[in-house]
């Protein structure tokens, strides 16, 4: 569905130049205020019987207008001093300060989304806004979750929930004075993180969710800062959470989390001593066949190996591909980073992996890895090369990224097979820990 407003800029100049001139003066002024005819389908209050209502979006998606405009129909008549559903609200951010200036002064807070007839006044004093029908809404910092415990609410804006330090504690609090009224509800505005107590709240099943990416908004955004974030951000984890609005999970015990591999991001590759393409091949070719596992990574091999570095450059891998089609990928894969070998496990092809790969390229340096263990067992060292910092990520490994943080020590806990993994593990095995393990001098008994 399509908003007003945007249905409206569609239309041809002239058509919106009569449609405006038809208003009444009253009606041209309140045009501006009718948020409904305004507001994207994200924005709006889900229907049915809720009790919490998560907007969750990325940066700039206009979750606080949502937010601010909620509160509005809450506690405003359908003309001037009439009493609303609310009459006592409750406003919390993660400081005092973010509430005021975000939430209630801010460009898309409640004072600028107000008409002048209805607009609240802000009694800074008591931290407080009150509207010409007598309700009231109250300020509340996260960082004092005692602040809450006391006063009742029949109303509640909640605004980045998702960082807040003492969050857990703090809608606990909230949650005891939401009491008055038949169906007290709130509504939370917040770019999604992996913490648990968003997760608890999204599981509930009072609770209803609205989702939207940055782009979602794009009209009242500058085209500079869209070019920018998603130039810098696209095919990343954070570009997914921040721009994308999606709550990106890591497994219980998981052995990539997403903390650790936002922080062994870089932007470029240095020289590298070698590099390798790791793959691991489906054992069919179809469409419902586990995808072909294709990963390229390089490293430096300067000194002890304790310093040796290695950055994943591409994950290449593909799904429903033909034997030839996934050696073609991999060969290809090779050429564009001039890999010096090709490395796949032959656990279910066997001599077929090495042959179809030669029928591409009879003269391409290849090595066939058989697996003795479990992924799990083979992953670990892999894992605590990342632990120790040793190795890099360029952008454009969402999907792997995806994979490596469902990768617990018990298993893998997404749907099929960690393909992708598998052939990274393989991968930095080749540079990083059969090398090394090469490299260790034999100890000198003494006499």
């Amino acid at each position: 569905m399509r908003s007003g407003g945007v249905l409206l800029a569609c239309e041809p100049p002239e058509v919106r130049e009569a449609f405006l001139n038809d208003l009444s003066d009253g009606a041209l002024l309140a045009l501006p205020y009718l948020f409904e005819f305004w507001a994207l389908d994200h924005q709006l209050p889900p229907e049915g019987d809720w009790r919490t209502w998560v907007i969750m979006g990325g940066r700039g998606a206009g979750k606080t207008r949502a937010g601010a405009e909620w509160v509005r129909a809450e506690v405003e008549g359908s003309r001037p001093l009439d009493p609303g559903r609310s009459r006592r609200v409750a406003l919390v951010g993660e400081t005092l300060d973010q509430v005021r200036e975000v939430m209630i002064m801010g460009d898309s807070g409640i004072m600028a989304c107000s008409p002048p007839d209805r607009r609240p006044k802000w009694e800074a004093t008591r931290r407080r806004l009150v509207w010409p029908n007598g309700a009231v809404a109250q300020v509340f910092s996260a960082h004092e979750p005692e602040s809450l415990r006391g006063p009742q609410f029949d109303a509640a804006w909640v605004d980045e929930l998702a960082k807040w330090k003492k969050a857990e504690d703090a809608w606990d609090m909230l949650q005891f004075g939401l009491r008055l009224g038949e169906t007290p509800r709130q509504v939370v505005t917040t770019t999604p993180r992996n913490v648990g107590v968003l997760k608890r709240i999204l599981y509930n099943p009072s609770t209803v969710v609205t989702t939207a990416p940055t782009e979602a908004n794009s009209a009242y955004l500058a085209n500079s800062f869209l070019q920018e974030v998603r130039a810098r951000y696209a095919g990343t984890r954070l570009g997914r959470q921040e721009l994308d609005g999606v709550l990106l999970e890591d497994a219980e015990g998981a052995m990539w989390t997403l903390g650790m591999l936002e922080g062994c991001r870089i932007e470029t590759a240095p020289e590298f001593d070698r590099v390798v393409v790791a793959v691991d091949p489906p054992v069919t070719g179809h469409d419902g066949s586990d995808a072909c596992g294709i990963v390229v990574a390089g490293v430096r091999m300067q000194g002890d190996p304790q310093g040796w570095q290695a950055v994943v450059l591409e994950d290449a891998s593909l799904r429903g591909a033909s034997p030839r089609g996934w050696a073609e990928a991999a060969l290809a894969a090779m050429a564009r980073h001039g890999a010096d070998r090709l490395v796949a496990e032959v656990n279910q092809g066997g001599e077929l992996v090495e042959s179809v790969v030669r029928q591409v390229d009879p003269l391409v340096p290849y090595r066939a890895v058989r697996a003795s263990r479990g992924k799990a067992a083979r992953a670990e060292p892999v894992a605590a090369l990342y632990e120790q910092g040793r190795v890099n990520h360029l952008p454009g490994l969402d999907t792997l990224e995806d994979e490596m943080c469902l990768m617990t020590q018990q298993g893998y806990q997404g749907k099929g097979s960690p393909d992708r993994v598998d052939a990274l593990v393989w991968a930095l095995h080749e540079l990083m820990i059969e090398p090394a393990a090469r490299f260790k001098r034999p100890r000198i008994r003494s006499l």
